[in-house]
């Protein structure tokens, strides 16, 4: 197979765990995959695809992120600092047996990222930035649980905020919606990130190039690698059992970044204006999707 795996015989279990022949399982998603691969399509290793039971695991796992962020949403307001947030996070995620991933990833200090205004991604939490009334501030955070992977972000308004800050928050959210509305099983990656970055501009917004999204699942960060601002036509196959996260970091100006910053994690723009992002972590199935993290 194109993937370097060897496949079991027709009435051998199926690699896929199922328990099931191989013949009445994945033979003629195989067949599929293989006649794809030699047509020139770029494909997943099956090793990256998820069974229906590695979904539930991270489902569980989801459920403990989705909690982190309703429980951060009834909290979150003027005067909070984002070190309460982190101490929310860190503290709900292990009360309900899961780990954070941020936490020590890569050298990471924190459970979570919290990113306020012009702050693109990956702004640390301290006691020294307290939200005030009119800031907007996404909170992303992961989980692992029983070794499954979630990962999702929402952004948050803190009390009244301007209307072009309230604009971009929603129309971020919307450009990620476009991008689930063009994941079509079967279909290329590269629609996807089109039809995100497609819907912001018309907004008059611009989407950042340097991140995007990931595969998730059995580890943090998987391929493929989820461009906001691909070509459509182009990419990964979404082939039945991928998980990725559609995660767009859009800007009120221009989609140039600042990564100066001397702690060598948070990413600001880099003409100051605002930016906003969401996150959900989504698994293609064989007649649509399923979210799995929101």
């Amino acid at each position: 197979m194109y993937d370097g795996r060897t496949n079991p015989g027709r009435n051998d279990e199926c690699w896929c765990g199922s328990g099931k022949k191989y013949k009445k399982c994945h033979l003629a998603f195989d067949e599929r995959l293989q006649s794809m691969y030699e047509q020139g399509f770029e494909l997943p290793d099956r090793a990256s695809l998820k069974s229906a039971a590695d979904i539930e695991g991270i489902k569980r796992s989801a459920t403990i992120n989705i909690g982190v962020l309703d429980y951060v949403a009834e909290r979150i307001g003027p005067g909070t600092t984002t070190e309460e947030v982190d101490r929310w996070v860190h503290d709900y995620t292990v009360e309900h047996g899961g780990i954070p991933a941020d936490l020590n990833y890569e050298g990471y200090p924190k459970s979570v990222c919290t990113s306020i205004n012009d702050v693109v991604c990956h702004g640390i939490p301290s006691e020294d930035d307290v939200l005030r009334e009119g800031d907007i501030v996404n909170v992303d955070c992961s989980t692992i649980l029983d070794g499954y992977y979630s990962d999702s972000s929402r952004m948050f308004r803190i009390g009244e905020v301007s209307p072009e800050r309230a604009r971009l928050v929603d129309e971020t959210k919307k450009a990620m919606e476009a991008g689930l509305a063009a994941i079509e099983p079967w279909g290329l990656l590269g629609d996807v990130g089109a039809a995100v970055n497609a819907y912001a501009k018309a907004q008059g917004f611009s989407v950042v190039r340097e991140f995007g999204g990931h595969g998730i699942g059995f580890d943090f960060h998987e391929d493929p690698f989820v461009s906001h601002v691909s070509e459509p036509g182009t990419g990964m196959v979404l082939v039945p059992g991928l998980v990725f996260t559609i995660e767009p970091m859009v800007n009120a100006g221009e989609a140039p970044i600042d990564m100066s910053d001397p702690n060598g994690w948070t990413v600001r723009t880099a003409d100051g204006s605002d930016t906003a992002q969401w996150e959900v972590q989504v698994a293609i199935t064989e007649d649509g999707h399923e979210l799995l993290s929101w």
